[in-house]
């Protein structure tokens, strides 16, 4: 039976249509996809993501600990700033991405996608050092994403103290509409500004009718993927995987291979740069009819030569655009292939990413 977050009524009583996700019971959409997704373009939405599974690495060691794990750098990350990352296996392949924030060098609290909550606190746990405690958090925190131009402001008319001040992935301790205890972060995963809050999952539910009736429109997971796909942000199982490394998914700005001591997957990750990548994620737009879907079969001159990891038809261009994993030489800007849709070819070109511009700080 699937999990249920503790926003599950809420989604019920506001209209949602639920679908499964990730072992959870997830909303979908409420009044629209499109709609959704222009509110959070144009205004403010409020996504659930209580789905998401939280772990922390504790004690004198937790920093040492971590960098041994992630692929970045967090020496560069100072108290109160969050760095996105991810998790390699010995091969190089992208076990999770997630973002680690950092208390102190003693206090580290990582974000997982839904599917790595048990697997990433395994793998941290069974690769971990001694005096770096690592413990399962995810039953601990319910998450909510207010998203959007107006959603700082949202946010911030919330907060005591206040928020507004952040800057970009940096994070703070809050009361947030009468809820004690919530981190709130200047983090997302749409390309606009907003916060992510996690809160207590018991409060979730007057925190979530406090950002509505702020006026932030209710979100499901189908404007969340449109939004993530218009600005190019990989989605993990589809993007990236433990067969795809973060250098061939386009992600080689979070892998630091000249970070002291190296990391779990490193060596496999300087190979394979010193010998080149044979395959890239690149963006690409459907120049003929249809969308493309995950697992589409990419074609050069009639063979198979890629596949296609995500595609949608992007509200704000109304054009169908896509990702996929192409070899380097056809992955270039302008490059002309097909996608093979219900068993027909269809015009395709590389293009550059994103493809919607961020607004983001």
């Amino acid at each position: 039976m699937a999990l249920r977050t503790p926003l599950y009524q809420a989604h019920l009583d506001a209209g949602a249509r639920m679908v499964e996700f990730a072992g959870f019971e997830m909303p979908v959409q409420y009044k629209g996809v499109l709609e959704e997704h222009a509110a959070v373009r144009e205004r403010a939405g409020v996504f659930d993501v209580s789905h998401m599974g939280e772990v922390t690495l504790e004690g004198p060691r937790a920093l040492e600990a971590a960098q041994r794990l992630v692929t970045n750098d967090l020496s560069k990350c100072a108290d109160g700033q969050a760095q996105y990352n991810a998790l390699c296996n010995e091969r190089g392949g992208v076990i999770d991405d997630i973002i680690v924030y950092r208390f102190s060098a003693a206090r580290l609290f990582v974000c997982v996608n839904a599917s790595g909550r048990e697997k990433d606190f395994e793998w941290m746990k069974s690769h971990g050092l001694e005096g770096a405690r690592v413990s399962q958090r995810s039953d601990d925190w319910a998450q909510l994403a207010v998203q959007g131009p107006r959603a700082p402001e949202l946010v911030d008319s919330l907060c005591q103290p206040k928020v507004i001040d952040l800057g970009y992935y940096h994070f703070r301790e809050a009361t947030v509409a009468g809820v004690r205890g919530c981190i709130v972060a200047r983090t997302g995963y749409t390309g606009e500004d907003g916060f992510e809050i996690f809160s207590p999952p018991d409060k979730a539910r007057p925190l979530w009718d406090a950002v509505v009736e702020r006026g932030a429109q209710p979100c499901g997971l189908g404007a969340r993927d449109s939004l993530r796909l218009e600005v190019a942000y990989r989605l993990y199982g589809n993007d990236m995987d433990e067969d795809h490394t973060p250098l061939e998914a386009g992600l080689g700005w979070i892998v630091k291979l000249d970070k002291p001591g190296g990391f779990i997957g490193s060596e496999a990750l300087i190979r394979q740069k010193k010998e080149g990548l044979r395959r890239k994620l690149a963006g690409f737009m459907l120049r003929g009819k249809g969308i493309a879907r995950h697992g589409y079969p990419a074609l050069s001159s009639g063979k198979r030569v890629g596949e296609v990891t995500s595609g949608t038809m992007s509200p704000v261009l109304k054009e169908p655009i896509g990702l996929a994993y192409l070899p380097s030489e056809l992955s270039k800007e302008g490059t002309p292939f097909e996608v093979e849709i219900r068993g027909k070819p269809v015009a395709a070109q590389v293009i550059k990413t994103p493809f919607v511009k961020k607004t983001n700080p």
